[in-house]
C-alpha cells in the first residue's frame, strides 16, 4: 500500500515533533522522575507534628521519602507497616532509610533531647533494622555514617558494611552508604572512601552527598565515571563560596546541571533534597524544590 504525500508529511512532522520533544528533556529523565527529601532536614520539628510535616512536605511536590533518626523512637512513632501507610494516604513513597553504622558516643558534655540508646546502629541492630525496613516496604536501607577515626575501624566499619549488606541482600533490600566530608580525608596512610570503593561488596552502594563531597574537593562527575552504577541515591544540597556552610540547593557554587547530566552514568534512582540545621526547614526545602524543578527538570 502506498503512502500519500500528506500521510508522509504527516509522519515527518510528527516525528520532527517527538524528537524535539526528547531534546527537551533533561539527559537524567529516565533515570529519575521523581524529587525526594531526607527527614533528617525537619529533625525537632517532625517529632512535633508528623502528620502535619509530611502534608506539608507533599504539598510542595516532593514524592519520595528518606527516613532518619526519629526523637520518638521507632519510625516518628510508629511501625513500619504505620508510617508506610501513612506516606502512601499522602501519594508520598518510602524509598530509603537511615540508620547509624556505629553506636553514637556524644562528648560527656554534650546535653542531649533524647535518650541515646534509642539511636540503634548496624553493628549492634543489624537484623532488627533490616527486618523492620524490609517490613516496611523500603528498598533501600543507608548507612548514615561509621566510625572511621582510625585504620583499625575503618577495617571493622568494613566488615560491618559487608555483614550488613549480606543481611539486606536475604531480605530483598539494598545497603547503600551515605558520606560526609571525612571520609574522603586520609585516616592512618588510607583514603576511608577508597577502601569502601574497592572492599565492600559490589551488591552494597552508595548514596553520594554533593555538598559533603564537594566540600572535601571531590568531584561527583569523576566518582561516577570511575564507579559507573554504584551511586543510586543522592542527597542533593549546595555549599557556599568557602565551603563551610551547607545552603537550600541552588543558592550555593555547585553546578547541579553538570552533575544530573551523568546522573544515568552514577546509575541514579532516587535523589533526596537535604539540609543539615537549617534555620527554616520548609523554606530551605521549598528554595530547593523550586530550583530543580525550574532549572533542572525544566518543568
Amino acid at each position: 500500500m502506498k503512502t500519500s504525500p500528506s500521510r508522509r508529511s504527516f509522519i515527518r512532522k510528527s516525528s520532527l515533533a517527538l524528537g524535539s520533544l526528547a531534546l527537551s528533556f533533561p539527559a537524567w529523565a529516565k533515570p529519575v522522575r521523581n524529587i525526594g527529601v531526607q527527614l533528617y532536614t525537619f529533625m525537632g520539628i517532625i517529632d512535633q507534628d508528623v502528620e502535619g510535616t509530611l502534608k506539608k512536605v507533599a504539598a510542595l511536590g516532593f514524592k519520595d521519602i528518606e527516613s532518619a533518626f526519629s526523637l520518638k523512637g521507632g519510625y516518628y512513632g510508629l511501625k513500619p507497616k504505620e508510617f508506610k501507610s501513612l506516606l502512601t494516604g499522602m501519594g508520598l513513597a518510602w524509598r530509603s532509610h537511615h540508620a547509624l553504622g556505629t553506636p553514637f558516643v556524644p562528648p560527656p558534655d554534650m546535653k542531649l533531647p533524647f535518650d541515646v540508646k534509642k539511636m540503634r546502629s548496624l553493628k549492634e541492630n543489624r537484623q532488627e533494622l533490616v527486618d523492620e525496613v524490609a517490613e516496611g516496604g523500603v528498598p533501600y536501607l543507608t548507612c548514615a555514617n561509621i566510625a572511621i577515626g582510625s585504620g583499625d575501624e575503618i577495617k571493622k566499619s568494613i566488615d560491618i558494611l559487608n555483614m550488613t549488606g549480606e543481611a539486606c541482600k536475604k531480605a530483598g533490600l539494598t545497603l547503600t552508604y551515605h558520606n560526609h566530608d571525612a571520609e574522603f580525608k586520609p585516616v592512618d596512610g588510607v583514603v576511608p572512601y577508597t577502601l569502601f570503593l574497592a572492599q565492600l561488596s559490589k551488591d552494597i552502594k552508595m548514596e553520594l552527598d554533593l555538598a559533603w563531597a564537594t566540600k572535601a574537593g571531590v568531584d561527583p562527575v569523576k566518582l561516577f565515571q570511575e564507579n559507573p552504577g554504584r551511586f543510586p541515591l543522592w542527597h542533593v544540597k549546595d555549599i557556599d563560596q568557602e565551603l563551610k556552610n551547607v545552603l537550600p540547593v541552588g543558592e550555593g557554587t555547585i553546578d547541579f546541571k553538570r552533575i544530573f547530566d551523568k546522573a544515568k552514568t552514577a546509575g541514579l534512582k532516587y535523589c533526596f533534597v537535604e539540609h543539615d540545621m537549617p534555620k527554616d526547614a520548609l523554606a530551605s526545602v521549598t528554595s530547593s524544590i523550586n530550583y530543580l524543578k525550574t532549572k533542572i527538570l525544566n518543568r
